[in-house]
């Protein structure tokens, strides 16, 4: 290995420790390179929690494209927070400290708008400036990356989250960029089985008294709350006013995004592959 190899893996490598969790190392030489940034609907910070092993989105999108057979080698990176947006993610100081000098990036899918539309002042305007600026500081920091900017998944209703994703839509047409449109499919997955992408979690103070030790185990924090990643429960509290509240997705709401990233991303990477590059 040569030496300025050495130094592109430990750049990658302490980058990624700002993580403060299982930090996943950019292997540049030999890989394909793939990073997401986006928000807790992207990071999945409670499935890491209470299922470690996962896989989680970027080993289900790694381990998918390594069951084709015929795709490069890849290594996927996920930098997405839980309620991050745009703004916060450059100000706070995050894209400079992990983001922008990963070495050898090819594909970064971009994946906000969600917090933003709860916290950015002006959202209608600001958004979409925050959008092309970060999309301006990728391409200054990895000009031989593909950006792909991604619409939001099914969080909002319905009308909430057509409106953040024709501001994203505009973006990227105007960036002359592929959009990658999860929101179809996740929609359509929500009809065959309302709540099953979504995890549970709901106060424990809000459950009838009577089921509190029967629901502890499955509590914890400040004040205590139920969290668990599927059903079970359903049969006791499902009747509860907002117990199918929370639309974040469970461990089953990521394979659909990670099978459907796949699905997407596997064509571009044959062609990549048939041009040599």
């Amino acid at each position: 290995m040569t030496t300025l190899s050495r130094i592109l893996r430990l750049t990658a490598f302490l980058a990624l420790t700002f993580l403060g969790s299982t930090a996943l190392r950019a292997e540049h030489e030999g890989k394909v390179q793939i990073l997401i940034l986006g928000d807790s609907t992207a990071e999945g910070s409670v499935p890491r929690k209470l299922v470690k092993e996962g896989p989680h989105l970027e080993d289900i999108i790694r381990q998918l494209l390594a069951a084709e057979g015929d795709l490069p080698p890849c290594n996927v990176i996920n930098l997405a927070l839980s309620g991050e947006y745009i703004q916060r993610l450059v100000d706070s100081g995050r894209y400079e400290k992990l983001a922008s000098k990963l070495p050898g990036l090819d594909y970064i899918f971009v994946r906000y708008g969600l917090n933003d539309n709860a916290r950015r002042e002006d959202f209608t305007n600001n958004f979409p400036k925050d959008f092309h600026a970060l999309l301006a500081l990728l391409r200054k920091d990895h000009p031989a990356a593909m950006l792909i900017p991604m619409t939001v998944i099914p969080y909002a209703d319905a009308a909430g989250s057509e409106r953040i994703n024709n501001l994203i839509r505009q973006v990227a047409e105007k960036e002359k960029l592929r959009l990658f449109d999860i929101y179809p499919r996740y929609a359509a997955e929500l009809e065959k089985g309302p709540n099953m992408l979504n995890y549970r979690r709901f106060p424990l103070a809000k459950i009838p008294e009577k089921f509190h030790e029967f629901a502890k185990p499955f509590a914890s924090g400040t004040p205590p709350t139920v969290v668990v990643m599927d059903n079970r429960l359903d049969a006791h509290f499902g009747h509860l006013p907002g117990w199918y509240g929370d639309r974040h997705p469970n461990l089953a709401g990521y394979h659909v995004i990670g099978d459907e990233t796949v699905k997407f991303l596997a064509p571009m990477l044959r062609d990549r592959k048939a041009k040599g590059k």
